[in-house]
């Protein structure tokens, strides 16, 4: 079910946005066909090196691949520089400095926090219930006529669970503004995508990542899925050539072999299980969190002094403990059977006797 009431964009991007012409480059103004032609329009280096040409600035061969995968039109989607750019462009585009507000909901991903302190947006936070999932009433009850964006991790960074649907739902519906679902690890859960209700949700914008499951972290290509008006306005403040040509290819040759990354992730989800047998079997190990990412957040006695005896013995894990609801929590990310051999070794060795 879809909102029941209408959403205009036009009523929520940032009045210097609306009015804004974009830098027109020359590979906006000549596309090419695939002809031979002589290209003398960009004042480019003319010696062929495989870089020497400013890459597509809409992306468009490796956009075409991702729309096919995800069976949405490729006027739906907007590539950038990692997902912390992606949303960068959301408060850029939709939030007016020194005026509006978004809402967050620790524990969460950093970043969110981060950005809006860089584009002097308010971050209100409204922390998530006991069981890690969204406080549907006091979120709404938060939002005011300033607030133009909820940003929902789901499955959530550091506590790994999915959020239920019909809570996102009852946000989606209950608010005005834009539902911002991040799904950097929705590879690893069982839920299906929030892609498939983008028409049902006017509203809605989800953010991937090739970083996690794709295991192309290193070369920073985030993606922005949403209605054709909102990518037209975030497609309007991005920067020219935003997603450079060796992140273009290297992606498109990544995401073609889409059974290279679903044999990855099922190896991961196989080892993610094996860990978790054996951390419960660690007696200073108090709960393990249910997880739908490649990671499991564990309560431990004493998170510090676990962190640091893992640490002598060469192994890096991640210190939750400042998060908010995350005491003595440790993060372990699934690691490749030998590495999970070795961190359980690790754990029974420093664990009590």
């Amino acid at each position: 079910m879809g909102l029941t009431k209408k959403f205009n964009i036009e009523d929520f991007v940032r009045e210097s946005v609306k009015g804004l012409k974009p830098y027109s480059s020359a590979r906006d103004e000549y596309v090419s066909d695939g002809s031979k032609m002589i290209f003398l329009d960009a004042n480019e280096n003319p010696y062929e090196n495989g870089v020497n040409r400013y890459p597509d600035p809409q992306q468009r061969s490796l956009k075409a691949v991702l729309a096919s995968q995800r069976n949405i039109s490729e006027k739906n989607i907007l590539l950038g520089n990692g997902s912390d750019e992606v949303l960068d462009l959301l408060f850029r585009g939709f939030c007016e400095p020194a005026v509006d507000n978004v809402i967050t909901l620790p524990p969460t991903y950093g970043m969110y926090r981060v950005l809006s302190g860089i584009n002097a947006v308010e971050n209100r936070e409204v922390l998530l219930a006991s069981d890690f999932e969204p406080d549907v009433e006091i979120i709404l009850e938060t939002v005011d006529e300033n607030s133009k964006i909820i940003f929902l991790c789901s499955p959530n960074n550091p506590t790994g669970n999915r959020f239920s649907t019909s809570k996102i739902e009852a946000i989606l519906n209950g608010f005005d503004g834009l539902v911002v679902i991040d799904e950097a690890y929705i590879d690893f859960s069982g839920q299906e995508s929030w892609l498939s209700r983008l028409s049902d949700f006017p509203n809605l914008v989800v953010t991937q990542t090739l970083s996690k499951a794709y295991g192309m972290a290193g070369i920073r290509l985030g993606i922005c899925c949403a209605s054709n008006e909102i990518i037209q306005v975030l497609n309007k403040i991005k920067p020219p050539y935003n997603v450079n040509e060796l992140t273009q290819q290297k992606a498109l040759s990544r995401v073609v072999n889409q059974d290279s990354v679903v044999k990855e992730v099922e190896q991961i989800l196989k080892e993610r299980k094996i860990l978790i047998q054996a951390l419960d079997k660690i007696d200073f190990v108090e709960k393990i969190f249910p997880t739908d990412a490649n990671f499991v957040l564990v309560k431990v006695d004493n998170a510090e002094k676990r962190y640091n005896q893992l640490l002598d013995l060469n192994v890096v894990v991640r210190n939750r403990s400042t998060q908010p609801l995350c005491e003595n929590t440790l993060r372990f990310t699934v690691g490749t059977s030998e590495e999970n051999k070795k961190l359980i070794e690790v754990l029974s060795k420093i664990s009590s006797p």
